[in-house]
């Protein structure tokens, strides 16, 4: 039976707007993995590609794995809203039990963040005309791909300001 992720048990307790954010992000992220999948399977949605060579036979489960993973850490910034976000957890050798240090969730999202952000949030650009695009063959795929692919560009803007309020919230000096 899957027990319910406890998300907001903090110590000190997360601002409303970081629990929203940190909540909503695995759906934020989701249209970008389901957009993906179908090339993994030869269908090209809409890109035009000139001499496209035929899919290998692991490019499906690598896709798929790499859907899976891209899910697995955006729930994994769930743990910047929650009390099992601040201690390490049993099956951490040498480290089970201790609190997390918060500069250690703060440098990991800053770094993420900012890797995130290289990946997508360039897109723009390439929309604007400034840097190379896939081609589409109609309006109608290049609409579907940006829908799906746009909001991508907010997981490292997100990842960032959940790691600086995480910091925050646990180097708050109690009065």
């Amino acid at each position: 039976m899957l027990q319910s992720i406890p998300v907001g048990d903090t110590e000190l307790p997360s601002r409303p707007w970081a629990l929203r954010l940190a909540k909503a992000l695995p759906f934020i992220v989701l249209p970008h993995c389901l957009w993906r999948l179908p090339f993994a399977f030869g269908f090209a949605m809409g890109t035009v590609e000139p001499h496209r060579p035929p899919m290998p036979w692991w490019a499906a489960p690598y896709v798929f794995g790499l859907s899976v993973v891209t899910e697995a850490l955006t729930i994994l910034t769930l743990g910047l809203v929650s009390g099992w976000g601040e201690v390490y957890p049993r099956w951490v050798p040498l480290l089970r039990g201790r609190r997390v240090a918060p500069v250690v969730p703060l440098v990991a999202t800053l770094l993420g963040g900012l890797v995130l952000f290289g990946l997508f949030g360039l897109q723009p650009l390439a929309w604007l005309g400034l840097l190379n695009e896939v081609g589409f063959s109609n309006g109608w795929w290049e609409a579907l791909a940006r829908v799906c692919v746009g909001p991508a560009m907010l997981w490292g803007p997100i990842t960032i300001a959940l790691g600086i309020a995480y910091y925050r919230r646990r180097t708050a000096r109690t009065a």
